[in-house]
């Protein structure tokens, strides 16, 4: 009988999150929540689903995985990327350390997902569709016209098409036309499946990601053999060009906490204190007190100091990327 292999991957920064998220301690490691570090609920979460773990992370982050599943005594596969390359390597990596009829459950390290038993329902769901040989994605029943997520338009199970993150105007018209879901980036497939779809579409991804793995040394990969790998998302690489598409549309809470406003929300809802008009103060004890401002978040870290209204969340990347440009050591 086949296993089934939860895919934990650990790739990215959250900008967005800057200065809490930093190069070297990225969101999904925070010890911000109830439960522990969205890494830690992630693992615990699809426990009782999959009987293996398989951990892709990267040369930066990988120590700080490998404490969280040594405090709880999780056995895992641990492969250690040289220099990120987006996520069709990535996840062509774990297909390569399974076996060809392995069902893979592959998850971001970094969201949040609220109602354990739909999610295990949506789960067991996928499985059904990958052993039959389908490419399964999970899509977000949405709650407003977001415009940070990608969408996913659907009939029955099949993908009709996806969409990148769009306008306002656009997003509003995806609600109303009732057949769209939010892209989770969460899959479900048979190892074969994917590697086999993987080489008919990109044969230099899958064949530059397998010589890097035929070479790596203790679950580490060779850096110049790395830089060879095209850096493509699986969204490009397959899931928009495959035959093999089918989507579950889930009914749990889910979000990718890509932004302030969206940590606010979870954290307010989990009893996180906020004053009466709805300011937070994340990262310091000191008395602080907010003036004629609503809905503000202030931000503490050792360094850096963030003040922002909550609305204007995603503009905290660009305050990211003007560091990076300036090879500041507040983003590291």
């Amino acid at each position: 009988m086949s296993n089934i292999i939860h895919v934990v991957l650990t790739g990215g920064v959250g900008s967005r999150l800057w200065p809490l998220s930093r190069r070297s301690y990225p969101k999904q490691y925070l010890d911000l929540f109830k439960d522990g570090s969205l890494f830690e609920m992630t693992v615990k979460r699809n426990q009782s689903l999959c009987g293996q773990v398989i951990v892709v992370g990267n040369c930066d982050n990988h120590s700080l995985s490998r404490d969280v599943m040594e405090n709880n005594k999780i056995d895992y596969i641990d492969i250690v990327e040289a220099t990120p390359r987006n996520t069709a390597a990535a996840i062509a990596f774990a297909a390569f350390a399974a076996q060809p009829d392995d069902i893979l459950i592959v998850t971001p390290s970094d969201h949040v997902i609220v109602g354990e038993q739909a999610y295990a329902e949506a789960i067991k769901a996928g499985i059904e569709k990958a052993n039959k040989g389908y490419i399964v994605t999970f899509g977000i029943q949405p709650t407003r016209p977001e415009t940070g997520y990608g969408y996913i338009e659907y009939k029955d199970d099949k993908v009709l098409s996806f969409r990148e993150k769009p306008n306002q105007d656009t997003a509003e018209d995806f609600i109303e036309r009732g057949n769209f879901l939010w892209n989770s980036g969460m899959f479900c497939f048979r190892a074969d499946t994917f590697l086999t779809e993987l080489q008919t579409f990109e044969p230099k991804v899958y064949a530059t990601a397998f010589n890097a793995w035929q070479h790596r040394k203790d679950g580490e990969l060779d850096l110049q053999l790395s830089k060879e790998i095209p850096s493509i998302s699986i969204d490009y690489a397959v899931m928009e060009r495959s035959k093999k598409i089918r989507v579950v549309a889930t009914s749990f809470q889910w979000s990718d906490l890509g932004s302030f406003e969206s940590m606010y929300d979870y954290l307010k809802q989990t009893g996180y204190p906020v004053d009466e008009n709805g300011n937070m103060v994340i990262g310091t004890d000191i008395y602080t007190a907010f003036v004629g401002l609503r809905d503000s978040i202030l931000v503490h870290t050792k360094d850096a100091i963030l003040v922002l209204q909550k609305e204007k969340s995603q503009d905290v990347k660009k305050i990211y990327n003007t560091l990076e440009r300036h090879q500041s050591k507040l983003i590291d």
